[in-house]
Parts: structure tokens; sequence; C-alpha cells
């Protein structure tokens, strides 16, 4: 429940700064803020609510397109012809970067780096892609290689970036996820269009007369977190949001928040301290690993599906409520408290999984006997 700990700034005051940060208007909002009733019950002792960024409208939705509304505003501040950014073959990022860069007029050129071992069918994502008419490039990625930061990736990412300029056209690199403030991106722009989330959610919730006491959300490339933690800790202390990492283990992925969080806070110019332990994260629901899904990750689909005919990925929010799960049951949220789920989107990769879904949730899916 909340607390009298002291917020830095209002609501009103917050919206003033990041209304300094321009939008191109690609997203629908506010994406609905709902009760799950029957995953409530099951749960007795908590109200579980579900944010639905899975609707933002972009592309099929999901959370990055908050995201892509400053970063293709930017990039057309500085007179892009194109976007180059990458990811994993069947990035939601890649996905919805490809959509929003066409609906601000640019070239969509997408790296993605192909890991041994999970799908790489014409599908999902992927197929997505070709359909918004992105530039794909292909790159197997070695075994225990990661592509979150640009360094990782610079030379790959200049030698399309000295491409585009022969073609005449000036490229706009986004970080992944829109996470760090690198590339052509001078802010971390993917954090701060989540401090405007949470002041949706805060609205909605007043509206709804209720308070909320926890966000769950899955944590990647750490932007998202990022930026609801600094926007709680500024307007809303008592709030605390809890990270279920995706991808990474417990330290990386805390200092993957910590590091967008402080360039968060720099470039908004606003008074906060914020320290690692303020990064809540759990890394034991990651299980085999980025990607890999497990049987209480399935079951947390289908449950969710049966429950409240809502549709997860097999990737991110599968992994992030199978730990809110297993967390309301180890008692982890107090009796009583309002937890919101966010839903980050990422539907589009269910068909590629289908075969890895059907083992697990029990039988084959479909009409093949």
């Amino acid at each position: 429940m909340h607390s009298a700990a002291k917020a830095l700034m209002s609501k009103e005051e917050l919206k003033e700064v990041i209304g300094r940060y321009p939008r191109q208007g690609l997203t629908y909002l506010p994406t609905p803020l709902e009760r799950m009733d029957n995953l409530s019950r099951r749960l007795k002792n908590i109200n579980i609510f579900i944010k639905r960024e899975d609707q933002t409208g972009l592309a099929m939705g999901g959370n990055k397109a908050r995201k892509l509304d400053f970063i293709v505003a930017d990039a057309l501040s500085q007179k892009a012809g194109s976007i180059i950014t990458w990811g994993g073959m069947q990035s939601n990022w890649c996905r919805q970067a490809a959509a929003a860069a066409r609906r601000g007029g640019l070239k969509p050129v997408l790296l993605l780096f192909r890991r041994a071992h999970l799908p790489t069918e014409y599908d999902g994502n992927l197929l997505l892609d070709s359909i918004l008419g992105a530039d794909i490039r292909v790159v197997d990625l070695p075994p225990g290689a990661s592509f979150m930061e640009l360094g990782m990736v610079q030379r790959l990412v200049d030698e399309v970036a000295q491409q585009e300029l022969a073609a005449g056209r000036r490229p706009y690199i986004a970080p992944v996820g829109g996470t760090f403030a690198e590339g052509s991106m001078g802010a971390p722009l993917g954090a701060i269009s989540y401090a405007a989330a949470l002041i949706e959610m805060l609205d909605q919730a007043e509206s709804g007369g209720f308070n909320i006491d926890r966000i769950v959300l899955a944590t990647g490339s750490g932007s998202t977190q990022a930026g609801l933690i600094v926007a709680a800790r500024l307007i809303c202390p008592a709030l605390k949001i809890v990270g279920i990492s995706v991808c990474e283990d417990l330290d990386t992925m805390t200092q993957f928040v910590y590091r967008v969080a402080k360039e968060m806070i720099e470039h908004l110019g606003v008074q906060l301290q914020i320290k690692p332990e303020d990064v809540i994260v759990h890394e034991e629901f990651l299980r085999n690993g980025y990607g890999v899904l497990d049987p209480d990750s399935a079951a947390a689909l289908k449950l969710l599906g049966e429950t409240e005919g809502i549709l997860l990925d097999p990737v991110y929010t599968c992994k992030a409520m199978a730990g809110l799960l297993e967390l309301a049951k180890a008692e982890y949220f107090s009796p009583g408290s309002n937890v919101v789920f966010l839903h980050t989107g990422g539907t589009p990769a269910l068909f590629p999984y289908r075969k890895q879904i059907g083992e697990l949730i029990g039988g084959t899916i479909g009409l093949e006997k």
C-alpha cells in the first residue's frame, strides 16, 4: 500500500518537462488499463490489472510504439532519410521501427541477428518486416555474443550508414529498443516515453478510484523499466516497478536499467538521486535464456488466454506473467495490493513458436496428425 513518501514534483510538472520533446503522433493513447477479474479471483488476495501496451496501434501494437513516437520526430528534426536499427530475427522493436519509419516517410534498414536454436522462419515479425518493405540484412550472431549496445555492432552499422549516405539518404541510427543515448539519439527517448506512460496510468487509476502499488513488466533493453522508475520516484515514490528479466542476468540487467535511468535524469534536468539498489529485477524467471520458452511461461500464456481471453507473447510477456504468478504465490505482494501487469506486446512472435507452444501446453496445434 502507498506510504507517505513525498513526491518531488507533480504530474503536471513532469508533463511539462516531457513536453519539451517532440512527438510524431504514431500511437493510439491512452491504452486501456483494465482489471483482470477472473485472474484476480484465482489469486484471491491481490488485484491484478493489465495495461494494454499491446494496443498502441502501430503495426499490431507494442510498447516500442511509444518510444518510436519520440524517435521518429527526432529523426525528422535531423533531416534523416532513413532509420537504421537492429535486433533479433523476431524483434518486436524492429517490426515497429519499420512501421514507424514508413509513417514518417523514412526508409527502414534492419540488421537482424540470427541466434542458434531460435526461430528464423519467414513468419511472425520477420514476415511483417518484409510486408513493411524494410531493407533487411541478416547476420549470424556468435554464441554468447550480444548486440544490446551500439559498440557491439558498430562496424556493421557504420557500413550500412555509409551505404545510405552514398545513396543520398541521411541515416538516423536508432539504438536497439530506443534505450541508450547513442547513435543519432542524443537523449534516452525510450525511457522518457515511459515517464509519460506512467502519468497516463496514474490518471487512469485515479479515474478508476484506486491506487497502483506495483507495476510488473518484462525488462529487456531496460528503457521501459528505467522510464517508469524515474517517473515513479519523481511523482509517486511509494510505487515500485518490478522488472522480470527476459534476456540478461541480474547484474547486467540492473546496470542496463540504472545506466538509462541516470541518462534520463541528466537529460530531464531534474533533481533526483538514484542508486543501483533502487532497480528491482528478478532474474530467476529467465530460465533457459532469451527466447527459449519454458513450461512455466507456456503455462502462464495458456492461463491468461483461458481466464481473460488475452494473448501474451512467447519471449517477453509470458515470462513476465510467469514471474508475477510465482511472486504472488510466494506472497511477495501485500494482501489487497493493486498490481499492474504491463503487457508490452509481441504477439506476432506466437506464430513461429507454434511448435514449442504446442509441445508445452499439451498436444500439437493444428490439423496435422
